[in-house]
Order: C-alpha cells, then sequence, then structure tokens
C-alpha cells in the first residue's frame, strides 16, 4: 500500500514526524498514564503496558478527569509524552493539555485514523497544514 494523506482540523500546530501507536479505546492521562514513564497503566486497556513517549497517539477521544491536561504537560517535563496526538474528536482536556504542551494535534480527519493507521507506521503530522501523511511499514509494527 502506499502513502495516505489526510486532511483534517488544527488543534494544537507543530509538525513531527515519528512512529504510530494506535488505541481504539479513549486514554484518560489522569491515572490511565504514568506522567513519569509514559507507560499505559489502566488495568484492561488494549495498550496496558505499552509507552507512548516518543510516539504519535492516535485514538478516539480522551476521557476523565480535567487534570488529564496537566498530566500531560508534566509528562513533557519527564520526556515522557507522546510527540503527536491524532484524535477523532478532540475533547477539551486533551486539547488544552496539547496547545500548552505544545504537542502537534489534529482531529476530524477526512479518513478513519483508527482503521488506516496501523501501529508501526511512520506518520507524518504536519498540525500547521492540517495534515497526516501515513507511509505504513509492514515490518515495524508494534
Amino acid at each position: 500500500m502506499g502513502k495516505i494523506i489526510l486532511k483534517g482540523h488544527t488543534v494544537s500546530k507543530g509538525k513531527v514526524t515519528g512512529k504510530a501507536l494506535v488505541s481504539h479505546k479513549p486514554i484518560s492521562f489522569m491515572g490511565g498514564v504514568d506522567p513519569e514513564t509514559g507507560l499505559v497503566i489502566e488495568k484492561g486497556h488494549e495498550l496496558e503496558g505499552v509507552n507512548v513517549a516518543g510516539k504519535i497517539l492516535i485514538f478516539p477521544v480522551g476521557k476523565g478527569s480535567s487534570v488529564g491536561s496537566y498530566r500531560l504537560y508534566e509528562m513533557v517535563h519527564h520526556k515522557a509524552h507522546p510527540i503527536g496526538i491524532i484524535n477523532l474528536r478532540a475533547d477539551p482536556i486533551v486539547a488544552v493539555g496539547a496547545i500548552f504542551s505544545d504537542i502537534p494535534m489534529v482531529d476530524r480527519l477526512d479518513g478513519d485514523p483508527l482503521e488506516l493507521i496501523k501501529s508501526g507506521d511512520t506518520v507524518e503530522l504536519d498540525a500547521d497544514q492540517g495534515t497526516v501523511t501515513v507511509d505504513p511499514d509492514e515490518y515495524e509494527r508494534i
């Protein structure tokens, strides 16, 4: 499969390229992810035990307490944060956290990122332009 280009809505500006980490379940940065390590610690979550640090994190929507915005900011301090975020629909908690943490973020893409992007794919997230370019990598799945 060749490159896929998706267009969406900018939530937090910036441009980054990295490996995708996809969750089909919502994520809470307050209690669901360890802010010091980036490990998903929510029991029973499909990414439980997986590290989000340095990845472009793709998930449907955030969940949980408004303190999640601060936890995302705290993850940046510990260098345990995702380098980019793609949501189906941005919720205020994750959006605010991404904005004041300078993490590029987009939502409302013209294709379903949960179906078109797989963990391990190389993703270029250009939130300045609202685009996501995916280079599927069959050999580097996470």
